[in-house]
């Protein structure tokens, strides 16, 4: 890493800060400029690393939730169609910490593999069983870090279990 805090831009008026990084992962040194002069360099080469992170998830989003292609011209169904896009976003994240292995899984993948699995669902009282079919990748959820069961207050406090076929 070289740190040069004196660097200048011919279109900006006061000295800015330069780092230059290399060890991740491309051919030549990743280059940050922060006007911040004061925090140090670890602190600003970690700020950096959490935004460039935001680039792949949101083309993430675009393309297994089509992010690109909202419903159209009525505000509300373009408002409703970001929120439930970013919902299924968020859990896809949430499912993906917690399958061994699958950390840095797309939602197309955790589609795939998880979610488009058929099955039936059994009420029995005050029990909701979703019965999931046998797939190849049902060992892994098994291994989950998921609850058995889950309490589900806005639904009459039902209770809410997955079995695997």
């Amino acid at each position: 890493m070289h740190d040069d805090p004196a660097a200048t831009l011919s279109a900006y008026p006061r000295p800015i800060r330069q780092l230059a990084v290399t060890g991740l992962g491309h051919d030549q040194p990743t280059l940050l400029i922060t006007n911040q002069a004061q925090p140090p360099a670890r602190q600003v080469i970690q700020s950096y690393a959490r935004r460039i992170n935001i680039e792949p998830r949101l083309a993430e989003a675009i393309q297994s939730f089509s992010l690109d292609a909202l419903a159209g011209a009525v505000p509300l169904n373009v408002d409703l169609d970001v929120v439930l896009s970013v919902l299924a976003h968020t859990t896809c994240a949430a499912l993906r910490r917690r399958l061994p292995g699958y950390g840095p899984a797309t939602p197309d993948t955790l589609q795939r593999r998880f979610l488009n699995t058929g099955g039936i669902i059994l009420t029995r009282g005050h029990e909701t069983v979703a019965r999931r079919n046998r797939r190849p990748y049902s060992p892994v959820l098994r291994q989950a870090s998921l609850p058995e069961t889950i309490s589900v207050p806005w639904w009459e406090g039902r209770t809410l279990r997955y079995e695997y076929a």
